[in-house]
């Protein structure tokens, strides 16, 4: 059985199943290879406006596979390194990937699956699920999942849930602002479909530009530089034919051509 459900319901639009239920879709290194292997290929799709990341059975993503962490146990330092090198790659081709993905989270979502939550761009997520940073119970830490997971939770959250392993649900992970959308599990795909007929409806190339603008300006001052780059930024979408022919739609009382 593959380790994903690659599915592409339009031209438009994939989505990414995490397919071990029968270990609550834990993940190994073939998962990993899987996963990166996917969303680069979807960094070259031209026809692609979204992503929709999740997991079947009953949980979203339990994070490692006990299995492959007992192997792990007798790596050296260098395989060690080499291993999560490689775990450090598929979360940034994640994160990277231009293409907005909507992360579709259902039951447990624990350790390194906290980190795959945490590069999505919209997080829809089903009442009464949990989630856990539980690496230091096993006497780790969340290293590699650290830096998205900090953007994601926040500097505060974050401190206390690394340090106390403890679980929090949907609803404080929504509080929190790490979860945008918390709805009951049988609203979860309906939920989900709205915000990607609310992607695929934007202009694709602003789209795209929208997601890099916020990775690009988080932490950064609001100096002469950043105003300069800003100022550029909207001065190229305005002259990009998607732009030009976007405004003029609006005012026309029309359909922009994308759609």
């Amino acid at each position: 059985m593959p380790t994903l459900d690659i599915r592409r319901p339009s031209r438009h639009v994939a989505e990414v199943w995490l397919n071990r239920p029968e270990v609550r879709n834990a993940f190994n290194d073939g998962v990993i290879a899987e996963l990166a292997e996917a969303f680069e290929g979807f960094a070259q799709d031209t026809e692609l406006r979204a992503v929709v990341l999740a997991g079947h059975g009953k949980a979203f993503c339990a994070g490692a596979d006990l299995s492959w962490m007992r192997a792990m146990a007798g790596y050296s330092w260098e395989e060690n390194q080499a291993d999560a090198a490689r775990l450090a790659q598929m979360l940034w081709a994640i994160y990277s990937c231009p293409v907005p993905v909507v992360g579709r989270i259902h039951g447990d979502c624990y350790a390194g699956g906290v980190g795959l939550a945490a590069v999505c761009d919209v997080l829809v997520a089903a009442a009464g699920m949990h989630f856990c940073l539980s690496e230091a119970r096993l006497g780790l830490l969340p290293a590699t999942i650290g830096p998205y997971v900090l953007k994601a939770l926040g500097e505060q959250a974050s401190r206390r849930y690394f340090i106390t392993a403890e679980r929090f649900s949907a609803a404080q992970a929504h509080t929190l602002g790490f979860v945008h959308e918390v709805v009951a599990a049988d609203l979860l795909d309906p939920k989900v479909a709205e915000i990607v007929a609310l992607l695929v409806a934007n202009g694709p190339a602003a789209t795209k530009a929208c997601k890099k603008l916020v990775r690009d300006l988080a932490g950064r001052p609001v100096d002469a530089g950043l105003r300069a780059d800003t100022a550029g930024r909207i001065a190229d979408i305005r002259a990009s034919t998607e732009g030009r022919e976007g405004v003029q739609a609006f005012f026309d009382k029309r359909e922009p051509p994308w759609r």
